[in-house]
C-alpha cells in the first residue's frame, strides 16, 4: 500500500458554515499512535489473576434471646415478660413466657441475651400491596420496572416483578426504619392481567438474601383506584378472564398439541403466560383481584368459586356492603384504611371504617398503604383504621400476620413463632402510637440497621 493511502484525512466543519476545514493527518496509519505508547509490564507468571469485586455480604444470622419484653402475638394478643429466642439459621425457636423457656439444645450455639424490658417485641411489619424496590422516581420512567412494555396487550401473566426487584432502592430502607421488615411487590400497568408478585424481605443485596417468594400471587386488575382498571369495561374485563381460564384449561390438556399448532387458535398465545395462568389454577398461588365496587365484589366471588382459584380481594372500597358475602366465602381482603369517601364511580360507597366493618363481620384482613414512597407509614395507616372503629389488637395483627395468611406464606412469616423466620422488631411502646420509635430490627435473624438517606442526609446538613 502507498504512503499516499497511509494517510487519513478526517475533515472537520466545512468553509460553507464559515468556519475553515479542520485536518487530521497520521503518518504510518492510526495504529503507529497505539505502537508508540508505553506498553505495560507483563504480569508476573505463576500469579493467578485476582477475582473481581464482589458486594459485600451479609453477616451470618445470630442466635438472640429478647426478654423481659411484651410480646404481641398471633391476633394481636399482648404477652408481658415474654422470651423470644432465635437460632443461627435465622428462625425463631421459642415465643412465650419466660416461664415456659425450654433449655438450650446441646451442642447448640448459647444465644446473647438482650434485655427489652419495658418495649413491646412484634413481627416485622408488611404492607403487602407495594411497588418497592421496582420504581424509585414516579415521574421518571428509567427508574421504573413496574410493567410490561407492551402496553397493548392486556395479559401479561408471565410478567415478574421479581425480576425488576433492586434490594439497593433508597425505599428499602426508609421502609425499614418504620417497622416493615417485608413487602409484597406487585407489578403495575393498567392491563387485565399485570402479572406476579413476589414477598421479599427488606434486607440484603442479592436475591437469595431477599426473595421469600419469587412468585406470591397472579394479579387481576378489573377498577381500584390505586392500580386502574381494565380499559374501564367490566363486562368485558370479566370475559377476557374467563376466556383466559378457558384457554389455559385446553393448553394444560394438550401441551404438545398447541406447540404443535394443532390446537384450536388461542387469543392468549404467549405460552408463558399460559402456565403462569395455569399455576393460579391448579391453586398454587392465589389470583389478587383489585376490585371496588359491590357488584363486582359479588362476581369475583362468583368466579373464583366456579372456577376453583384462591382468591384474594385487594381495595374492595364498598366490601362493607357485601361483607357476609366475603365471609362466607372466607375469602380474605387487603383494605386501603385511607379511604373515606367517593373518589371513582365505583368507589361511591367507600368509607373510613370499611376495615372495621369487615372484620366484625367476619373476615380476614390486611391493610396496605397502598403506595411504595409511604409504605413507611403502614402503622399510621393501621392507626387510623383503629381510630374508625378497628380493635386496637386487630390493627396491629392485620400489618403483620393478615398479609402472610392472606397470601399463604404463614408458614414462614406472622407473628413470633416457634419455626419461623426470625423477622422482629422492638418497639419503644405501641407500634401504632405515632411517639413509639423502632430500637431494634432483625431479619431472617440478622441485625438490620435503621439508618437511611435521609438520616445521612439530615446527619451532614443540619
Amino acid at each position: 500500500m502507498s504512503e499516499r493511502h497511509r494517510r487519513l484525512s478526517f475533515l472537520g466543519l466545512t468553509r460553507r458554515q464559515g468556519l475553515a476545514a479542520a485536518a487530521i493527518s497520521w503518518v504510518g496509519g492510526p495504529a503507529a499512535v497505539a505502537s508508540a505508547q508505553p506498553r505495560r509490564p507483563p504480569r508476573p507468571r505463576g500469579k493467578p489473576t485476582p477475582p473481581p469485586p464482589q458486594p459485600p455480604s451479609l453477616p451470618p444470622p445470630e442466635p438472640v434471646a429478647l426478654v423481659g419484653g411484651t410480646l404481641i402475638g398471633e391476633d394481636g394478643k399482648a404477652l408481658r415478660d415474654a422470651v423470644v429466642v432465635t437460632d443461627d439459621a435465622g428462625r425463631i425457636v421459642f415465643a412465650g413466657p419466660a416461664a415456659s423457656r425450654p433449655a438450650a439444645s446441646p451442642g447448640a450455639t448459647p444465644p446473647r441475651t438482650v434485655d427489652v424490658t419495658g418495649q413491646t417485641i412484634t413481627g416485622g411489619l408488611c404492607d403487602p400491596l407495594t411497588q418497592i424496590g421496582i420504581i424509585e422516581v414516579s415521574l421518571e420512567k428509567s427508574t421504573s420496572d413496574r410493567a410490561a412494555l407492551d402496553e397493548e396487550d392486556p395479559i401479561v401473566a408471565a410478567f415478574r416483578a421479581a425480576d425488576g426487584y433492586n434490594p439497593a432502592s433508597s425505599l428499602v430502607a426508609i421502609a425499614r426504619q418504620q417497622g416493615l421488615t417485608s413487602a409484597g411487590v406487585i407489578p403495575g400497568g393498567a392491563g387485565l392481567v399485570t402479572g406476579q408478585s413476589a414477598w421479599v424481605d427488606l434486607l440484603g443485596t442479592a436475591p437469595d438474601d431477599t426473595l421469600g417468594r419469587e412468585v406470591l400471587a397472579l394479579h387481576v386488575g378489573i377498577d381500584d383506584g390505586a392500580y386502574g382498571s381494565y380499559r374501564g369495561r367490566r363486562a368485558n374485563a370479566w370475559l377476557r378472564l374467563r376466556e383466559l381460564i378457558d384457554d389455559t384449561r385446553a393448553y394444560l390438556k394438550n401441551p404438545a398439541g398447541y406447540d404443535r399448532r394443532q390446537l384450536r387458535t388461542l387469543p392468549h398465545k404467549s405460552r408463558l403466560d399460559l402456565r403462569a395462568t395455569a399455576r393460579a389454577l391448579r391453586g398454587e398461588v392465589p389470583v389478587v383481584i383489585h376490585v371496588d365496587r359491590a357488584s363486582d365484589l359479588l362476581t369475583a366471588l362468583r368466579v373464583a368459586k366456579a372456577e376453583g382459584l384462591r382468591l384474594v380481594l385487594a381495595s374492595a372500597a364498598e366490601g362493607w356492603k357485601v361483607a357476609d358475602a366475603i365471609a362466607k366465602a372466607e375469602v380474605p381482603v387487603v383494605v386501603y384504611p385511607l379511604d373515606h369517601g367517593p373518589r371513582s364511580f365505583a368507589a361511591l360507597g367507600a368509607r373510613e371504617d370499611n376495615a372495621a366493618r369487615l372484620h366484625a363481620a367476619g373476615v380476614r384482613i390486611a391493610l396496605s398503604t397502598g403506595s411504595s414512597h409511604d409504605a413507611r407509614k403502614l402503622r399510621q395507616t393501621a392507626g387510623n383504621a383503629v381510630r374508625a372503629g378497628l380493635p386496637q389488637p386487630a390493627g396491629v395483627a392485620a400489618i403483620v400476620e393478615g398479609p402472610a395468611r392472606a397470601f399463604g406464606v404463614d408458614d414462614d412469616y406472622g407473628a413470633p413463632r416457634a419455626g419461623r423466620r426470625a423477622n422482629l422488631v422492638v418497639w419503644s411502646g405501641d407500634p401504632l402510637e405515632l411517639s413509639s420509635r423502632v430500637v431494634r430490627m432483625f431479619v431472617r435473624g440478622r441485625p438490620a440497621s435503621l439508618r437511611s438517606r435521609q438520616t445521612a442526609l439530615f446527619e451532614r446538613y443540619r
